[in-house]
């Protein structure tokens, strides 16, 4: 016997017009009736693993110890693994396709320290077809090994340096600037970017410094802030956010609208001299420098 999960947290990109995530949730309760299911979310698009993987990282550290069953799996049906990841020696244990959605989260919270595949069918619901793993192959395992059946039994243990690794970008600075990539953008437009503080440094330095951010051919000048409220009339704010990356903000406005990018858009922040780092801001039809 294993040890009992109580806590199951599920992502996916169901979304929840369709019945996909009611049904997971049934077959989940069905086999283990004592789990607490945690919806991290559902609102991953359409078949994006790598922003069901940053999304995943992203929340790792915060979750409950316990089951974690992540689903974006636009290869379902293929030869891709199925997959559980014990991390933690046993604290919790991330359960999905072998695609790059795991790795990441993985990788954050110190690297497996057992993997299986997921070839026991015992533990499998019958499917009339193969396209609903998450409900039929997915689910059942998930809540078994919540009940204590032991990790081996689900399939035989694979090396967990053969899972599929996460496309992670690295931020790189070149002659122009630092090129960095758009990760996430919030639903608030918050553009959070690839770029750690300590990379801040040499570009736009301490609180209230300002740097320049080139984009889709066009340059805005950007200060550097601690709050949103600290953002200039009109201007962009750089601050680092709650998972401590460096964040490009609009106060009460969307700095995605205000750029025009989108997650996996390239950005580049560079160095301005003080001629051109005025933010200019329009107020009753006049104008004036901030």
């Amino acid at each position: 016997m294993g040890r009992r999960y109580d806590t199951l947290s599920f992502l996916s990109d169901y979304g929840t017009d369709d019945e996909f995530v009611g049904v997971v949730h049934s077959v989940v309760r069905s086999i283990a009736p004592h789990l607490a299911i945690v919806d991290v979310t559902h609102g991953i698009p359409a078949h994006d693993v790598r922003a069901g993987g940053l999304t995943l990282a992203r929340s790792a550290q915060y979750l409950c110890p316990g089951v974690v069953l992540a689903v974006v799996d636009p290869g379902v049906a293929t030869s891709r693994r199925a997959v559980a990841v014990e991390v933690g020696d046993g604290e919790s244990v991330l359960i999905g396709p072998d695609n790059g959605l795991l790795a990441p989260a993985v990788a954050l919270v110190g690297g497996a320290s057992r993997a299986v595949s997921l070839t026991s069918t015992e533990y499998h619901l019958p499917a009339p077809g193969l396209t609903f793993a998450g409900r039929d192959l997915f689910a059942p395992v998930a809540a078994h090994l919540a009940n204590g059946v032991e990790l081996g039994e689900f399939g035989e243990e694979v090396d967990p340096s053969t899972l599929l690794p996460g496309v992670m970008p690295v931020a790189a600075v070149e002659d122009d600037g630092l090129h960095a990539e758009v990760l996430w953008v919030d639903r608030f437009g918050n553009v959070q970017l690839n770029v750690g503080p300590d990379e801040l440094g040499d570009v736009v330095g301490q609180i209230g410094g300002r740097c320049q951010v080139r984009s889709a051919g066009t340059a805005r000048p950007v200060v550097r802030v601690v709050a949103f409220d600290e953002v200039p009339a009109g201007g962009l704010g750089l601050l680092v956010d709650s998972y401590g990356l460096a964040t490009l903000v609009v106060d009460r406005a969307s700095a995605a609208v205000d750029l025009g990018v989108s997650a996996g858009d390239s950005l580049v922040l560079a160095p301005t001299g003080d001629d051109s780092d005025s933010v200019t801001r329009v107020e009753l039809g006049r104008s004036e420098p901030v």
